[in-house]
């Protein structure tokens, strides 16, 4: 996630003034927003408040490109969502920048939409502005949050009768106090279990992690996360994992470590971890891992030769058409849980259901 030079110069210009692959057949759009911002029908991304529902957006690395992030932005404000987990590099700018940026956010987002915000590498190291300083400017939004808020943290939503836990994570980043571990052992590992844990403990139907680095990945980095976050994930059978570092969209199928898989293999494929490759997924059955670096940076190529590639079933990257800037769309019930890659210009792509009560295959 290299500084763009064309961000550099939109973010410059606000401080002096603002298609997806698919290995299986998707169902019918489950989630597409209502282009007109009012709402639509019950159930779907144009209707704010649905009760017992939790609507979530998610996307990472963005920068301050008009015609880039600028689009991402401002098609969120069309959703109606209870809430949006901006993934990690954000500006891309200078230090010192970070209101600039926040001021670019809140001019293109929903008056009040709780934008929240977890750290990525370009802010936890300083290279591109602060963690602390962005999370000032935008600061928390939801009632209930446990932890520190930017760096690692979790939510109940709604509340007081949570349907989904979020909890979101800073593996492998470098803070001022250092780079915080996840392997097994260490606090933050602890940590995550804890709030894994105590989810389940609660009874909440579902439970979303969110973090910016990929450990499985049809672009060009590796597992800088560890071996033992990603088992701790699956082990758990975490319903949804969510990330950005790689500028593309890249979805896997329902993963999950047993007889066949006694750990998810990395930098190569174990057939035996894969469940379920489709749409339509049982809940409990394993983890769906999807990145979604589409906020707004430059689009890294997908590599469909990469030893990996076995475990995914849908990407889009550079050079796909539509151009694969967007967000993921989820939208939970008690029920079921609904996820849909939205590209800027409103049109849908990848698309999936975890159902609790349905059978695996």
């Amino acid at each position: 996630m290299s500084w763009r030079p064309r961000a550099a110069i939109a973010l410059a210009a606000v401080l002096l003034a603002g298609c997806v692959t698919s290995t299986a057949t998707p169902e019918p759009p489950v989630a597409t927003p209502s282009p007109t911002g009012s709402p639509g029908t019950p159930g779907t991304p144009g209707t704010p408040g649905t009760p017992g529902t939790v609507h979530l957006t998610a996307a990472g690395d963005y920068g301050a490109d008009p015609v880039a992030s600028g689009r991402v932005l401002t098609a969120l404000a069309r959703v109606g969502q209870d809430a949006h987990l901006a993934l990690g590099d954000l500006s891309y700018g200078k230090p010192g920048q970070e209101q600039a940026w926040c001021d670019f956010v809140t001019a293109r987002t929903r008056p009040g939409l709780p934008f929240e915000l977890l750290s990525g590498n370009h802010e936890s190291n300083g290279e591109n502005g602060s963690i602390g300083a962005f999370t000032a400017c935008l600061p928390n939004r939801l009632p209930g949050l446990v932890g520190q808020y930017g760096r690692e943290y979790y939510v109940d939503l709604p509340q007081p009768d949570p349907v989904v836990r979020v909890v979101l994570v800073s593996p492998a980043l470098t803070f001022p106090d250092g780079t915080w571990d996840y392997s097994a052992g260490s606090e933050h590992y602890a940590w995550t279990e804890r709030a894994i844990d105590g989810a389940r403990a609660a009874k909440i139907p579902w439970v979303v992690v969110g973090m910016h680095k990929p450990c499985l990945s049809l672009g060009k980095y590796s597992c800088d996360i560890g071996p033992d976050l990603l088992h701790l994930l699956v082990a758990k059978r975490v319903d949804l994992v969510l990330s950005g570092h790689e500028h593309l969209y890249q979805r896997t199928a329902q993963l999950a470590e047993g007889s066949a898989c006694t750990r998810i293999a990395i930098g190569s494929y174990l057939p035996g971890c894969v469940v379920d490759r489709g749409t339509s997924l049982a809940a409990g059955a394993g983890t769906v891992l999807v990145g979604v670096g589409t906020g707004g940076g430059l689009p890294s190529p997908v590599r469909a030769t990469d030893p990996e590639a076995g475990y995914f079933a849908a990407s889009a990257g550079a050079g796909s058409t539509p151009d694969p800037y967007g967000y993921l769309d989820v939208l939970a019930t008690a029920g079921d849980l609904r996820a849909t890659f939205v590209r800027s210009d409103g049109t849908t792509g990848d698309a999936f259901v975890l159902r609790h009560g349905a059978t695996a295959p």
